[in-house]
C-alpha cells in the first residue's frame, strides 16, 4: 500500500494490543507498543501504571524515551502497526485508528488479562473501571499539557471503532478494509461498530 503505517490508540481495555498484534499477523507488519515500555519502566521503579503516569507529570524522562523512538519510526520505510496513545501525533502520515469500548467490558477484559503487569489493585469490575478511567484522564491531562494535543478529541483520527462485542480478528479485518479505502482515497463512514460473529468473544 502507498502508506504502510497504522497507529492504534483508544480507550484502556479496548483491545488495542490484541488488535495491533492481529493486524501484524495479517499484514506482516512490525509491531511496536509504548504500553509495554511503560509497564517495564513502572516495574523497574516499583510503581504501577497509574503511579507512573502521575510520576511522569513531573519527570519528562519517561515521555522523552518513548517520543524519541516514535520519531525514529516516523522516518523508517518499514511497515508498522503502532500500539500507542501518541503515535498518531508523531507518525503524521499514518492511518489513525481510535478504538472505543464500554467501561464495564473494558474492566472485565483487563481483570482477565493475566499478562498485564503493574496494574493498580481493584477488588471488582467497578473498581477496575474507575482505575482505567482515572489512568486515561491522567494520561490525557499530561499529553495536553506537554504536547498541546487532546487525545480525547475524535477529530484527530481517521476512524473510530467500537470493539465491545467483537474479536480482535473481526476488528482487524474491518481496519484492513478501511485502511485500503483510505490509501486509495475512497470514502467510508468514520464511526463504526466492528462486526460480531455468532458466539464470538470480545477483542481481548
Amino acid at each position: 500500500m502507498p502508506n504502510n503505517k497504522i497507529t492504534i490508540t483508544g480507550d484502556l481495555g479496548s483491545g488495542k494490543s490484541s488488535v495491533a498484534k492481529e493486524l501484524c499477523k495479517m499484514l506482516g507488519y512490525e509491531y511496536f507498543s509504548t504500553g509495554s515500555i511503560q509497564r517495564e519502566l513502572a516495574q523497574k521503579r516499583g510503581m504501577n501504571t497509574l503511579e507512573l503516569n502521575y510520576h511522569a507529570e513531573k519527570n519528562k524522562e519517561i515521555d522523552r524515551l518513548i517520543d524519541e523512538r516514535l520519531v525514529a519510526i516516523n522516518q523508517e520505510k518499514k511497515p508498522y502497526v503502532l500500539d500507542s496513545r501518541l503515535a498518531w501525533h508523531f507518525v503524521k502520515n499514518s492511518f489513525k485508528v481510535y478504538l472505543t469500548v464500554e467501561p464495564g467490558i473494558a474492566a472485565k477484559r483487563v481483570l482477565k488479562d493475566k499478562k498485564r503487569i503493574n496494574e493498580p489493585d481493584a477488588k471488582d469490575e467497578a473498581g477496575k473501571a474507575l482505575n482505567l478511567l482515572e489512568r486515561k484522564s491522567a494520561e490525557d491531562k499530561r499529553f495536553k499539557k506537554n504536547y498541546g494535543v487532546d487525545c480525547a478529541d475524535l477529530n484527530n483520527y481517521d476512524v473510530v471503532i467500537d470493539t465491545s462485542r467483537s474479536t480482535a480478528a473481526e476488528v482487524s479485518e474491518l481496519i484492513i478494509e478501511l485502511f485500503s479505502k483510505w490509501n486509495s482515497g475512497k470514502p467510508f463512514d468514520k464511526f463504526r461498530r466492528a462486526p460480531s460473529g455468532k458466539g464470538s468473544k470480545s477483542a481481548r
